[in-house]
This record gives structure tokens, sequence and C-alpha cells, in this order.
């Protein structure tokens, strides 16, 4: 294979389908809103095409299309399968609802697989093969583009490579733009994947191939990126890997190794790079998921070093430890805070913090035995980078003292009501010291951390509107000294964020849960009064 001549081309059309495919994931549901917004973002980012879902489908995809969103980069795609046997295509209602709708492209799924056209559709080969030529010239007279995706191509081709072809030459001969190899179980390898798409090319032209992986062996972007050096020039996958089963090739991978890694070109211009750390980011905040803090480019570990002899070779030069300028995809680097660190690791996250330190300073030989002893005692600031902001600016005196906690008592209560239905209620009382001010409040809960946050926060929010659109985005409690039963040390972690976009991490640690949970929730609120620049409460009218 003459690797050179395929690199000579080097522009890569993405597609992106996470409003349909995307949408098959379990535990997630998009509204018509959340496709709106994600859709913008797509365009916003640079994105070819945006498969908007599938009309007539569902209710919520015949909304989506019924008013879909302006896209000013992107062509909005229909996505549907060819006609059924048996109907002539003007005569296929699910393939004209497909058509109807009035989007540019419309992209349309047949099998290429032998077995699955007897088994699935009970149909003839040959049969099949006039499915695919009817549905593609029928939609090529109603829609601007349109884009073939052959199912199960690559177990196809490996069973009957004859017949897998016929069914890619059908689509070439009715005019598909694209015909794109999905590898729908995911369970093609990339050698395999290179190899197949590289026989494939030889009869069908890389600027009209492209290619579907999936993640059910963990090579989905692999093997999107060896179709990439066989020829194919369109890749389609989904942010941040969402998917049925194991997920679709991750987008968010593919575009920067693309681009980065390989040479390609794509709609994604190095400007819109910086902004892909943000859209994944954006997204699981919209689908209300933690981000996977070990993505690659865009997690927060991705450019994290643990212990000082990394740290000071970073320091020395990145290209020790790092495969790129975290800042083309729009992520840092974070030098992690434990208890491996030394006075390197220390400086450098106050300098990224905006605080700047003589290594000599006793403030610092401080900070580095506090880091210790606390790691020590449980605390983890290497995941809950707000508690050690907290820890180093409280040591310098930055952070005023907005509350302090006199006492706290958290009832549970578990019972049977008169309809014999089993109710659980949890009630806080809580007394805070303000200014030489006494307050009491008291609040209830669907738990006891639920109702200390609300107490905590019927006193403070009429001080500090700030905090009405604090929100907790997860919160995770791990046992530490599982040795010690019902007894053990226990370690909380709260993510909180807010109506800004901002997240942030604290953590708490005590052998009480409900004790380690208000020591994180007290940094959450903190952190979050600090940061918004919230005055001191004795400057407060």
């Amino acid at each position: 294979m003459d690797i050179a001549a395929l690199m000579s081309d080097k522009r890569v059309y993405l597609y992106d389908c996470t409003l349909r495919d995307g949408a098959q994931t379990l535990g997630v549901d998009f509204s018509v809103l959340d496709k709106e917004v994600v859709a913008r973002e797509l365009d916003r980012i640079g994105i070819d095409y945006i498969e908007g879902g599938w009309p007539g489908a569902n209710p919520t995809d015949d909304a989506f299309f019924a008013s879909p969103p302006k896209l000013e980069r992107a062509r909005l795609t229909a996505f549907g399968m060819t006609r059924r046997s048996g109907r002539s295509a003007a005569n296929d209602p699910g393939l004209n609802a497909i058509l109807s709708v009035g989007a540019k492209v419309a992209c349309l799924v047949g099998k290429t697989w032998d077995f699955h056209v007897r088994v699935a559709l009970g149909a003839g080969l040959d049969e099949n093969i006039t499915m695919i030529s009817d549905s593609l010239r029928h939609a090529g007279e109603r829609a601007e583009e349109v884009i073939f995706d052959a199912e199960h191509f690559f177990d196809g081709y490996k069973a009957d490579p004859k017949y897998a072809m016929a069914c890619l030459e059908a689509a070439r001969d009715t005019g598909a733009r694209w015909i794109v190899l999905c590898d729908t179980n995911g369970g093609t390898l990339p050698h395999e994947v290179e190899e197949i798409v590289g026989k494939v090319s030889e009869r069908i032209p890389g600027e009209r191939l492209g290619i579907h992986c999936h993640e059910d062996t963990g090579t989905g972007a692999a093997c999107s990126l060896a179709a990439v050096r066989a020829g194919a020039r369109h890749v389609q996958g989904a942010l941040n890997g969402l998917g049925e089963r194991c997920g679709n090739a991750n987008l968010i991978t593919i575009i920067p190794t693309l681009v980065l890694k390989m040479g390609f070109e794509t709609g994604v211009t190095p400007n819109d790079l910086t902004q892909l750390t943000h859209l994944s980011r954006m997204f699981d905040e919209n689908l209300n998921r933690a981000p996977n803090r070990s993505a690659p480019y865009v997690g927060e570990s991705a450019f994290a070093h643990k212990g000082g002899l990394h740290a000071s070779a970073v320091e020395k030069d990145p290209r020790c430890y790092e495969h790129i300028v975290p800042d083309l995809v729009g992520n840092r680097r974070h030098i992690v805070v434990s208890d491996q660190a030394g006075r390197t690791s220390i400086l450098t996250r106050l300098r990224e913090m905006g605080i700047d330190l003589d290594s000599g300073d006793d403030k610092v030989t401080e900070l580095v035995r506090a880091v210790k002893q606390r790691t020590s005692d449980g605390y983890a600031y290497d995941g809950a980078e707000a508690s050690f902001e907290l820890l180093a600016r409280r040591a310098l005196g930055e952070v005023p003292e907005y509350f302090r906690l006199t006492s706290f008592r958290v009832i549970d209560e578990r019972r049977w009501n008169a309809k014999g239905e089993l109710i659980t209620l949890s009630e806080a009382t809580v007394k805070l010291e303000m200014n030489g001010q006494m307050f009491m409040a008291v609040a209830e809960g669907n738990g006891p951390v639920n109702a200390l946050d609300a107490g905590l926060r019927k006193v403070l929010t009429p001080l500090y509107p700030q905090l009405e659109d604090l929100r907790l985005v997860d919160y995770k409690v791990r046992i530490l000294t599982p040795g010690d039963g019902t007894g053990a040390v226990t370690r909380v972690m709260i993510e909180s964020g807010d109506g800004q976009g901002e997240v942030w991490s604290t953590v708490g640690v005590s052998t009480n849960v409900i004790d380690a949970s208000f020591n994180a929730l007290n940094d959450s609120i903190a952190y979050k009064l600090f940061r918004d620049g919230a005055p001191a409460p004795d400057s407060l009218s």
C-alpha cells in the first residue's frame, strides 16, 4: 500500500452520531432542548455532519426536525433505513418520513452481510441489492446529499467479500456521496480494518469511503484511524464515545489525533481545537454525568503529574512526560498534590493558582508538611483541587472565615405512614456564628447530607446570594480502613458546580460519614464564595 500517496489527500470529514446512535446509551435520554444545545456546540466547533435523529422513530426526533436549530458550518442529517422488502421506495412510509423533514443530508443504513439479509430481513440476496439501489436513487431525488451506512460490513466482507462489495457498488452506482463501512458489533481489530478498507479502496475511491466503528474491543478510535490510513476520508463517531453497549468511536479522541498526530485537516480549526476540552466536559455536564478524568486529551488527569520527580522533569521540559502541549486542546497541565509531593509540586500548583512564592519560604515548608500529614490522615488532594487551594490560601491568610459552624445535629427517621407507605426523612439543625452573631436553622432533606446542606443554605443564602446556583454534581464515599468495619475512617469527595459552568471537587475525612460530608460541603461552599469574590461577614450590611 502506498501510504504516501494516500496521505496526499489531507481532508477528513467528520460525522457526529451522538444525537441518534449516542442516545442508545444506557441511562441517556435526550430532550429536544438537549439535542438543540448539543447540535449548536457541534456546529460551533466545526463538525461537518450532525445526525439529528431518525424521523418517524419517536416523538423527540420528530419535534427536533420540525424546528431544527440553524447551523452555520455543519450539515444536518436525517437517519433511517432503506426501503422494506415488498414495497417500492416511493411507497415506503419509513423511508419517506426521513426524506420529508427537509434535512439537506439523508443517511440510509442497509444490510451488507448475507447472514443478516437472510435472517434479519428475511429477504433474498439479490432483492437486498435492489432495495439499496432503489432507496438511494429515490433519496437522491429528495435530498441534496445521500450517505449509505453499510451495516455489519466487516462481518459481511469476511463471510462473502463478493456479495459485500456488490452491496457497496450498488450504493456507489446510485449516487451515494459517502459509502460508510460499519463495524456494527465492534469486533473487528485495527489491522483487519486497515487491510479490508485498503482492498475496498481499490474499487471505490477513498474520497467516497467512510468508517463507523464501535468500542466493543476497546479499539474503536484505533480502527477509525486505521481506516483513514487505508484511504477513508469520512469518520463517524460520538462525543465522549457515547453509544449502545460499549459505545461508538470517540470523536473527542479521534479529532486531535487526526490533526496533531497524523497531519490531516478537518473542519475543526486550530482555534476550534482549543474548545475540545470544554465541549467534552460541557456535554457530560448536560447529561449530569461525571466527566472521565482519564479521558485522552481532555480528561482532568490527561496532563496530571504526581510526585516530585515527574513534576520536576516537566518543569524543565514538558516533553519529558507530555505528548502534546495541553493548551492545544484547551486542557491544562496539572501538578498533582499528594503525599509524594515535594517543593516543586507545591510551587508549581501555587503558580497555577496565581501565587508566586520563593522555594525557601517557610510557608512552602509548612504547606508541604501539612499536605503530607493530611494525606496520611486520609485526605486526597489529587482529586480535590478546590480543597487544596483553600488549604494553601488559608495558610497565606487570603480566605475570609465566611462562617463558623458552632454545632450541627442530624436526625434520621424511618417509618410507615397511615397509608402503609415507607417514609424516610432527615432533619438537620445547624448553628453558625458570623461576625459575632449566632444563627440557627432547621431543615429537612431526603438524606442527612441533603438536610445539612439545606440548613446551611437557609442561613447563608440571604447573606450570600451567590450560593443560589450552587449544586451537587457528584458524591462519593470510600472506606479507608475496611478492617474497622462500621467504625472505619471514611473519605467523602464532593463535586460541585454552578450556573457559570464551573466544576470543582472538595474532600472531607472522618470516622463519621456525616462529619466527613460536612467537611467536604464546607469547603465547597467556601470555595464558591471565595472564587466569586464574596465579602467577609464583617463587611456585610
